[in-house]
């Protein structure tokens, strides 16, 4: 069950939250066979003096930080963001210019939820695609 935090400034991020949330839970299902029922996106909109980035991205800077099990194959990783970066520009025209993804990998037995590690649980999704 991945975590996803979404960083924007507040006025860009606000009016887009839903729709950004329905594009990465769109990419997850499809680059790495989630399961359309769990959705798991929280955002932080930022006032300009709390969100300092780059010089030649504008306004509409955005930043994805993907924290999730370890064990996806680099190829889905990399269509995963493929698919982050096409979707974002075509249905948020939001530029990969001003689009950051990271991945952040976590060993199943450094994860808690559901009162117990993640090695500790059965999952009903695959984690090997």
């Amino acid at each position: 069950m991945p975590q996803i935090k979404i960083y924007g400034l507040r006025e860009q991020l606000r009016p887009i939250m839903a729709a950004a949330s329905d594009v990465i839970h769109s990419c997850f299902v499809d680059a790495l066979k989630y399961p359309a029922e769990k959705r798991f996106h929280r955002f932080f909109p930022l006032e300009a003096d709390e969100f300092i980035f780059p010089a030649g991205r504008s306004n509409r800077y955005t930043i994805i930080e993907i924290n999730m099990i370890k064990g996806r194959s680099g190829e889905a990783k990399r269509n995963l963001i493929r698919q982050l970066f096409e979707r974002f520009q075509t249905v948020l025209g939001i530029t990969g210019d001003d689009l950051e993804i990271t991945i952040i990998e976590i060993r199943k037995a450094n994860w808690g939820f559901r009162g117990k590690p993640g090695d500790e649980h059965e999952l009903n999704y695959k984690i090997d695609v």
